[in-house]
């Protein structure tokens, strides 16, 4: 991995600029500026010449692996990349930044959450998925199990699947959540490929210390491919973003201002699901 590191900083540094302010009652905690550059040029690397989804990705990762390739930091990269998030600020900003990206990278973005069945037309039409999802502290990791659900959902017979979570061995909660992720993984059909530990630093007051890791997971056994996709059940929404805060708000949507092009302008209203999920 050798690439210029100041155009890499200063590229991603214009994803950032892009980004929406983050939500922490939804779990919205960004990764530090350096650990982007690490982990927008794996995703790069792992995912060349592939169409991926992510499913969430306030941080900008997605943007920042397009962008790196686009201004020349690195020379490969994913052929596609779609983005599945439930707040339409980071969807819409996805959209605006992807527009400057699209004669060399394809990006969509679209609403959706994971509570929800996947949509068809996004069943099995991947070749690898990357999500960040809330970490499960509060919850056994099912936060964590339901977006890797989803994006096996998204993905062909001989996907490739990053799943970026807590790892700290001082913290029993992280390697039990690392521990049932793999768990499920197995019944899903895919290996551990690989693992880079505590790997990225969050701008996170309460805990700067915690560390995520990096999971590579590869699919090996296609009998395991999902063939339907199902709601969330109530039990599973308790706790999603951490004790007490579970998951009820459908979208988060947008209140554009007068200048829309400055996200951390943007204002936002909720939106909860027909159904009450309290």
């Amino acid at each position: 991995m050798e690439f210029d590191l100041r155009k890499a900083i200063n590229a991603i540094s214009d994803v950032v600029q892009n980004r929406p302010i983050p939500l922490r009652e939804f779990d919205q905690i960004y990764m530090k500026v350096a650990d982007m550059v690490i982990q927008a040029e794996y995703v790069a690397r792992v995912f060349n010449g592939k169409d991926i989804v992510f499913i969430g990705d306030g941080d900008g990762i997605a943007l920042s692996a397009a962008h790196l390739k686009v201004q020349n930091v690195i020379n490969y990269g994913p052929s596609s990349i779609t983005l599945l998030d439930f707040d339409e600020r980071i969807v819409n900003s996805v959209k605006r930044f992807g527009e400057k990206l699209s004669p060399d990278i394809k990006i969509s973005a679209h609403l959706y959450n994971v509570a929800e069945p996947l949509p068809m037309e996004h069943f099995g039409a991947y070749e690898g998925f990357h999500i960040n999802p809330p970490w499960g502290a509060s919850n056994d990791g099912e936060s964590v199990i339901a977006f890797f659900e989803r994006g096996s959902q998204a993905t062909n017979e001989k996907s490739l699947g990053i799943v970026v979570i807590a790892d700290d061995p001082d913290l029993p909660w992280t390697q039990e959540v690392l521990r049932d992720t793999q768990f499920r993984a197995l019944s899903l059909g895919y290996v551990v490929a690989e693992m880079i530990p505590q790997l990225h630093y969050y701008h996170l007051d309460d805990a700067p210390d915690l560390r995520s890791c990096s999971c590579l997971f590869r699919r090996v056994d296609p009998s395991c491919v999902q063939t339907t996709s199902e709601p969330l059940e109530p039990s599973r929404l308790e706790n999603f973003y951490g004790r007490s805060s579970p998951l009820r708000f459908r979208y988060v949507r947008e209140q554009r201002t007068i200048t829309p092009a400055r996200a951390a302008e943007q204002l936002y209203t909720l939106e909860k699901f027909e159904v009450n999920n309290e």
